[in-house]
């Protein structure tokens, strides 16, 4: 679905006609570009802002992850069970990394609710350094390769072995952040190492992140008390927290008390800070989220959220 502001609320349409999209990646360097992941279907690409998509013809079909790389412009795609391809020529021409299914640690990867299986949850690629790549497996860890996806270190040292997502900072080139199944975490040395970061937060299921583009000590983190309450559909517990000074704070203000449905996704932009809730509710806060009000949609109004991008003034 695309969403594009005018007139102080937002206008929606339709803009993926096949069923079972799971991820979402906008060319950053030019918003009508878009590639949507799909459960069963592999990736279709739009040209054209979302009017048509065209089948990229991905050798995978269940598709859990992409990104566009803003060093250059390689297109990531990550799949169940777990690999991870590589285009370079817009999503025309596709290589499996086969190299990351080498670690050592792949044996002990598991995803819970289907433990037969793994997938790649999360594709961060650098936005400065376009050898440098940084990969969650839900579950199984964060892995990083730092030439492409030729080679790849295992499991990196502090981080969450159950990636939910990753963000880089935009500007300051070694700062990287992580929402995983038992807390956040950051890096500053550009993804080698990782620091816990839980104090002060009561909720440690965390699973969006987001940082603020001009400061790299400002970041977010959607959390709730556990999986079945993040993904079930009774009341999520489920909080928005923000990160200043080397503390969480709930950023609760505005928003609904309890909240009705898990922020799936946490996107920000210079001066804004949106997030997208599973019951397909958006809010956004310009006052890095001490209060909040729900944007207003007309339209094909979304009934989930599962990602948002932000690209010029859509979404």
């Amino acid at each position: 679905m695309r969403l594009d502001e005018a007139d102080g609320g937002w206008a929606a349409r339709r803009s993926l006609t096949a069923s079972g999209a799971q991820c979402l990646a906008v060319d950053p360097r030019d918003p009508d570009t878009a590639y949507a992941g799909l459960r069963d279907g592999g990736v279709s690409k739009t040209l054209d802002g979302g009017q048509t998509w065209l089948d990229c013809r991905l050798p995978a079909s269940a598709v859990f992850s992409l990104a566009v790389s803003a060093a250059d412009g390689a297109v990531y795609a990550g799949t169940e069970p777990s690999a991870l391809y590589r285009s370079d020529d817009g999503g025309q021409r596709w290589r499996e990394l086969e190299a990351l299914l080498e670690l050592p640690s792949r044996p002990t990867w598991s995803f819970p609710p289907r433990p037969w299986t793994s997938h790649v949850r999360w594709i961060a690629p650098s936005p400065h350094d376009p050898d440098l790549i940084l990969v969650g497996i839900e579950l199984g860890g964060l892995m990083r390769s730092t030439d492409g996806g030729a080679t790849w270190q295992d499991h990196r040292p502090g981080a969450q072995r159950d990636v939910h997502s990753l963000a880089w900072h935009p500007s300051a080139g070694g700062c990287a952040y992580e929402a995983g199944g038992g807390g956040a975490a950051y890096s500053e040395d550009a993804g080698e190492t990782w620091r816990p970061a839980d104090e002060g937060r009561d909720r440690h299921y965390t699973w969006s992140v987001a940082v603020d583009p001009d400061d790299p000590g400002l970041w977010y983190v959607s959390a709730s008390t556990g999986p079945f309450a993040a993904h079930g559909r009774g009341n999520p517990q489920a909080q928005i927290y923000r990160r200043a000074d080397g503390r969480w704070r709930a950023v609760t203000g505005g928003l609904p008390e309890p909240l009705p449905a898990m922020p799936y996704a946490l996107v920000t932009t210079p001066g804004r800070l949106f997030a997208g809730l599973a019951d397909g509710q958006i809010w956004q806060s310009t006052d890095r989220g001490d209060t909040w009000r729900a944007c207003s949609i007309h339209g094909d109004v979304p009934t989930r959220v599962s990602a948002l991008e932000l690209a010029a003034h859509s979404a």
